[in-house]
């Protein structure tokens, strides 16, 4: 893997999505929780991990979602297509060419992780060498998630997406969470390799978990106690439910 360049900590909110089920007219990433935009949420995690650089992708009505982040720091590029969350990557690789470091990529609609959580990932893909770091949890019902598969050892070996699980991989209860941390050269040279070859038609991001492991390249899982710093929005209900969560950690801290 390559090791020039300017050693970084950059981390890349995948904010390009409509978000259909929530049935409006615009970005998912703009609904508020608590009087925000949910990606304001993200961004104070990020901000608070102490990234160097953050890069937005957008895509849908992109120039709201640029309007709303304007002042925090953050660079944006145009997805103009969604193709999975290996593509918006692939967008974003550019801007990554001339750096080596620690990428931490996570979805803008992830409003409930910490700062910490964050901190607690990159520091353990650094400690471990890692290609890849992925967080995930254990879930009684794992319904809905890529699943995390390992070896007799303990080790991550892949993510399947939940459509390709077979009936095996499907019994498996440690989710993946979509919150991931790279060695950026290693990113840089697996995103070509990515495929479309999947009943979803995507690139999937994942599938660098499994070209890392059949490289020999170290892959670290890091289970978060709190599932519920992992949990994406998907409905307006689950808006007053995080905003819940939210008001408890104020009274808590």
């Amino acid at each position: 893997m390559a090791t020039s360049g300017t050693e970084e900590t950059v981390a890349l909110i995948l904010a390009a999505g409509k978000g259909t089920r929530m049935k409006a007219d615009r970005p998912k990433v703009l609904f508020e929780i608590e009087g925000r935009p949910m990606i304001h949420h993200v961004l104070d995690a990020v901000e608070g991990a102490g990234f160097s650089r953050t890069i937005a992708v957008i895509g849908y009505r992109h120039d709201l979602v640029r309007e709303a982040v304007a002042g925090r720091n953050v660079e944006t590029v145009l997805q103009a297509e969604q193709l999975g969350t290996g593509h918006a990557v692939m967008i974003a690789a550019p801007l990554l060419e001339s750096a080596t470091g620690v990428a931490a990529v996570l979805a803008g609609d992830v409003p409930l992780i910490r700062a910490s959580t964050l901190e607690a990932m990159v520091a353990r893909h650094r400690e471990a060498r890692a290609a890849v770091t992925v967080l995930t949890a254990v879930l009684p019902d794992a319904s809905g998630y890529g699943r995390i598969v390992r070896d007799d050892a303990g080790r991550v070996t892949a993510i399947v997406e939940e459509k390709d699980c077979t009936g095996a991989q499907r019994r498996i209860h440690e989710i993946n969470s979509s919150i991931y941390a790279f060695d950026i050269p290693f990113l840089l040279e697996s995103l070509p390799r990515l495929s479309r070859a999947n009943r979803q038609g995507e690139y999937y991001l994942t599938d660098t978990v499994g070209m890392a492991f059949e490289g020999g390249l170290p892959v670290e899982g890091l289970v978060v106690e709190d599932f519920r710093e992992l949990s994406g929005v998907n409905t307006k209900g689950q808006l007053e439910e995080m905003a819940a969560v939210l008001r408890s950690r104020r009274d808590d801290a």
